[in-house]
């Protein structure tokens, strides 16, 4: 699918499983950090959406105002986390670069790459709208 020219009812369409659709602030903005962060593909990018690609997986992003008839944003605070309570975990990501690109990006550093006893090595970073983003990878010999 070329998701540069997909129609929007095409695409819609094409979901599948479970989706994940992020409410932001400014899109353009967290699509420049996920790009350079976490290597990512963002197709269609404008003020209001963006279609961003992880490996196989394709999520979207909004922006609050594509959401003005919908009743989720007055669930939302104006100022503070967004995501709380959600960990978006990048399997098959490095932690450790991820960890060097966010911290230029400005992105919050929870837990820098620390390997864990569930045989995965990961970090938590907080982006400007409160989700928490998890890169891991499994732990190998040289760990």
């Amino acid at each position: 699918m070329d998701f540069e020219t997909v129609s929007a009812e095409k695409f819609g369409a094409s979901l599948r499983g479970i989706g994940l659709n992020l409410l932001v602030r400014d899109v353009p903005g967290l699509c420049a950090t996920l790009v350079d962060v976490f290597d990512m593909t963002a197709h269609r990018i404008s003020a209001d959406f963006a279609i961003l690609v992880s490996g196989t997986d394709v999520f979207q992003l909004h922006s609050d105002a594509t959401y003005h008839s919908h009743p989720l944003p007055s669930l939302l605070s104006e100022a503070g986390a967004r995501g709380a309570g959600i960990e978006i975990r990048l399997y098959d990501t490095d932690p450790d670069a991820a960890h060097a690109k966010a911290e230029a990006q400005g992105m919050t550093v929870l837990q820098p790459p620390t390997n864990k006893p569930h045989g995965l090595r990961e970090c938590y970073l907080l982006c400007e709208n409160g989700y928490a983003w998890v890169p891991s990878r499994p732990l190998s010999e040289n760990d």
